[in-house]
């Protein structure tokens, strides 16, 4: 048992305590009583300003204890052997875990890129090359070895395993298949102003029936609950619009399609682009998908991982969605919230800790090819640096792909190999 004397207990401190000692399986208790902590013997640690004749000290910033959002002078300090936060100076790993994990600089921060999103460009992640660091995790076990180290012996606590997740974002069901009028003539003009021949080719077997169509991938993402992987599959089902472009939840095609797959495999919710801050929008899908799959909707990620704290989180908590998987970046590899380890939404504004939780994503198929522009070869070596690093400190080792983005065709051409290649890492 670590025993942990604080001045005042808050919402904040148990939700951090709970991320650090929780999972690892440590038992851990909180105490304002300084009497009783004075003459315990063992581990304990004074995260306070008071003084005690026995026990460790780690000094507090107020980031804990306060219940506003505050823009701190943060600077990059060593704790003990892995470098932490100082919180307008003074250095706080705890404090740190609970700034990066609640992405409490997504509330400080206003700075938005073209979609809305919070721009990786701007977090203190990218500024200290934490970004493709599980971080949080780093912090949690240099305090457990500062205890140690300090009390000459080892505080027994559980590995978190890896578990690989492979997700599927279904933003569009075909590529050329089902269709029809406007959609299909705009498509032939395009690919022929474009002189895109192969196109227009591929086009013309899909039509005739000689060939499938390139995006239709689902029997292979099905296929990897043989190599004993879960695969999720989130399926945008919103109205057309610019950035919603699926087929028609109303076409019974697509309809068989989602009810086939879900047979098979979990599937969930994708909201649309306008959904992401309007609640009309949202119930309106989780219906519709209710309506074609029949359970409970429990999960979903965001279209365009269009995330916007606490708004979003708020709107999916209202329909009762109780896993959210948008916790990463598009720009960007690594890990957003300092984890590959599922944790529950802290509602900052509000002070107060959810019940959904929220899984981290490490990278998306479309970040090598669009934002860093790379080619196979490379994006191989990150991937295989990410999962070392969920390997070395447990969580869920979580890639986004698309339907489109493993069929080898068009844009996509060769990258279906860094797919396998994912997949492969879990299964040498």
């Amino acid at each position: 048992m670590i025993v942990i004397f604080v001045e005042a207990v808050s919402e904040r401190l148990v939700y951090v305590f709970d991320f650090i000692f929780k999972d690892r399986k440590i038992a851990y208790q909180i105490t304002n009583d300084p009497v009783y902590f004075e003459v315990l013997e063992g581990f304990k640690f004074n995260y306070s300003n008071q003084h005690f004749a026995t026990g460790l000290q780690i000094l507090p910033s107020e980031v804990l204890f306060s219940e506003e959002i505050i823009d701190y002078q943060l600077e990059k300090e060593l704790f003990h052997q892995e470098y932490c936060l100082s919180f307008n100076g003074i250095i706080d790993p705890i404090a740190s875990v609970f700034y990066i994990l609640t992405r409490y600089e997504e509330y400080v921060i206003q700075k938005r890129d073209f979609h809305d999103r919070f721009d990786a460009r701007n977090s203190i992640l990218m500024k200290y090359n934490w970004l493709d660091l599980c971080i949080c995790d780093h912090w949690c076990e240099d305090l457990i070895a500062f205890m140690e180290k300090e009390y000459q012996k080892a505080i027994p606590y559980e590995e978190i395993p890896l578990t690989f997740i492979p997700t599927f974002d279904i933003d569009n069901v075909r590529a050329f298949q089902w269709k029809e009028g406007v959609r299909s003539w705009v498509g032939i003009l395009k690919d022929r102003w474009r002189k895109n021949s192969d196109a227009l080719k591929t086009r013309e077997l899909v039509s005739q029936g000689k060939q499938k169509d390139p995006y239709d991938t689902f029997e292979e993402i099905v296929a990897l609950k043989n190599k004993k992987i879960e695969p999720i599959a989130f399926w945008l089902i919103g109205d057309f619009a610019k950035y919603d472009r699926n087929i028609s939840s109303l076409d019974k095609r697509h309809i068989a399609l989602i009810q086939d797959v879900a047979s098979n495999i979990l599937v969930g919710l994708h909201p649309s682009y306008k959904s992401n801050l309007s609640s009309f929008y949202l119930e309106k899908e989780v219906v519709r998908l209710k309506e074609i799959i029949d359970p409970e909707i429990l999960i979903s990620r965001q279209h365009y991982l269009k995330l916007t704290l606490p708004y979003t989180y708020r709107n999916l908590l209202q329909f009762n969605i109780k896993h959210d998987y948008s916790m990463g970046f598009a720009t960007h590899v690594g890990f957003r919230a300092g984890t590959a380890r599922p944790f529950l939404f802290f509602d900052l504004p509000k002070n107060t800790i959810s019940d959904l939780t929220i899984h981290s994503f490490c990278y998306m198929d479309g970040t090598f090819l669009d934002y860093l522009k790379i080619g196979v070869k490379e994006s191989k070596k990150i991937i295989e640096n990410l999962y070392h690093e969920v390997q070395t400190y447990g969580g869920e080792f979580i890639p986004i792909w698309h339907n489109e983005s493993i069929s080898n065709y068009g844009r996509w051409n060769g990258w279906k190999e860094l797919y396998d290649f994912t997949v492969d890492l879990n299964n040498p």
